[in-house]
């Protein structure tokens, strides 16, 4: 500096007292991968923060046909019509921000008319989206709402993937839905589970490896919701194609409502309901649609069961979504390194399966150690998660997506923090600003509860230097390597408490 001094005067030179700090990242933001009603994000994940938002990108919630079947058949949930299917998307997101989730990512892999028009689910469009998906820097989660409408084949391909992807971004992790998880796993055929045979069902997606899974979780049975409502509904959700069975079983069940022995007072009205009846198959505007469906929910008690199950049906969700903001709010309320679980789920009225103790042991600690995280209810608790274990269970040191995620975190966090080395003089000085820099990073975390130690040696160390982690060799080529060791909280899955009398003293 006193070489390039040329003036006599007074000359300030602001030394740094303090080392670079590092930033948390933050956790909790999911980039959901699913068609949306219009093309948004030109085929990259698109940054949003409400539905309000949601819909001003990429359109409004789909509408849903649902396959009306006979009086006889009124068991929820009803099919969704090939013309108008139950994209899940918008009633994802929902459970999203009502249950703490903030900021999120869209993916989008087409609109619902390009999805409609091509007449199928298929597993291509994955393909490119969810490398792209895995890729994008501030999410640490991926959903996919609408893989559940692929075959069972298909969506086992696809979520194999997804894990696949994760495991590449090392960022990430992937919270999977069952397919046809709203059945009880009971060891049939139907079994969604196990498919009956112990490598069906979601165990398809078996034979990956803990590398793989450790980025994976999974929760069971799907959920029954209250997102929609009954005022919400009306003929408009039954397909085209089984309107008439509606109305066939509508005028079947007229003369019951309205006898021909009763009086003349009375005919009237059947001749209203009739026509009631008869006018569902014509067009006609959104005011008159409301008329009539109000005139037959008042009079019919064959119309109003079928309205509930199909409320009942689209109410029928899977949790991922509604799990990524429980993460968030967890995140948000008490660390990374909480577990996500012994919290309700809002809007969650009851999981579509109950499960119990000895069920649960099978999904908790299945022999290949694909653990499915349950959604139980218990008296005086209500629904609460009842798991915290990623599909590596047989890994001691991924089994709880806790201790996966805070690593995950912690990872993030010091790679972005030491980009501004990279070039730098890979000497003591620069050694010693890098041991800082993490060292008074994890300190912070150890004491917030991150890690775990009685004194902060107990809790993390971080080595760096020639002849610890480096050799000359390194240096030559430019590399310098770090050594970073954490002592992670666990959860306590299973707490036991030991009773013992003891003989009378006095």
């Amino acid at each position: 500096m006193t070489e390039q001094l040329a003036t006599p005067g007074v000359y300030v030179i602001e030394v740094d007292g303090f080392s670079s700090a590092v930033a948390a990242v933050p956790t909790g933001i999911p980039v959901f991968v699913a068609y949306t009603a219009k093309a948004g994000g030109a085929g990259k994940p698109v940054r949003i923060s409400s539905l309000h938002e949601y819909i001003n990108i990429f359109g409004a919630m789909p509408q849903i046909e649902y396959d009306y079947v006979s009086y006889s058949q009124t068991t929820p949930p009803y099919q969704t019509n090939k013309a108008a299917p139950a994209f899940g998307l918008y009633f994802g997101l929902e459970l999203f921000f009502n249950n703490g989730g903030g900021v999120c990512y869209v993916l989008s892999l087409g609109t619902y008319d390009e999805l409609i028009a091509a007449g199928t689910f298929g597993k291509d469009a994955y393909a490119n989206a969810l490398p792209i998906a895995a890729d994008c820097a501030e999410a640490d989660l991926l959903v996919m709402p609408d893989a559940l409408h692929l075959s069972l084949d298909d969506w086992t391909s696809v979520s194999q993937l997804a894990l696949q992807s994760c495991e590449q971004s090392q960022h990430i992790m992937c919270i999977l839905d069952v397919h046809n998880g709203y059945l009880p796993a009971d060891g049939t055929a139907q079994d969604p589970i196990t498919g009956g045979t112990g490598s069906g069902g979601f165990y398809k997606i078996v034979g990956l490896g803990e590398e793989f899974n450790q980025y994976g979780v999974a929760y069971y049975p799907w959920l029954n919701t209250n997102i929609v409502n009954l005022s919400e509904i009306d003929y408009n959700w039954i397909s085209a194609a089984t309107l008439p069975l509606l109305v066939a079983d509508l005028t079947t069940e007229a003369p019951t409502l309205f006898p021909p022995s009763a009086s003349d007072a009375l005919l009237p009205k059947l001749q209203s309901y009739l026509n009631i009846v008869n006018s569902l198959t014509q067009a006609g505007d959104a005011v008159a649609v409301r008329q009539r469906h109000q005139s037959l929910m008042a009079v019919s008690p064959l119309y109003q069961v079928s309205m509930n199950n199909i409320v009942a049906s689209v109410n029928l969700l899977p949790p991922a979504a509604a799990m990524a903001g429980v993460y968030a709010r967890t995140d948000h309320t008490f660390g990374v390194f909480q577990s996500p679980a012994n919290t309700t789920i809002i809007n969650a009225i009851s999981p579509a399966v109950t499960i119990n103790d000895q069920e649960q042991e099978n999904l908790n600690m299945p022999l290949n150690g694909m653990a499915v995280n349950a959604i139980r209810t218990f008296p005086n608790g209500g629904l609460l998660i009842w798991g915290a274990r990623t599909l590596a269970g047989n890994s001691d040191d991924w089994r709880y997506i806790s201790v996966r995620r805070t690593m995950i975190m912690l990872e993030q966090s010091i790679k972005f923090a030491l980009r501004p080395f990279v070039f730098q003089t890979n000497t003591h000085l620069t050694w010693v600003a890098v041991t800082s820099v993490i060292s008074n990073f994890l300190n912070e975390q150890w004491k917030e509860g991150a890690l775990v130690g009685s004194k902060a040696t107990d809790a993390y160390s971080v080595s760096v230097g020639l002849g610890s982690t480096m050799t000359s060799q390194d240096i030559l080529d430019g590399v310098m390597n770090v050594t970073v060791k954490v002592a992670l909280v666990h959860p306590a899955e299973f707490i036991v408490l030991t009773f013992q009398q003891q003989m009378q003293t006095s």
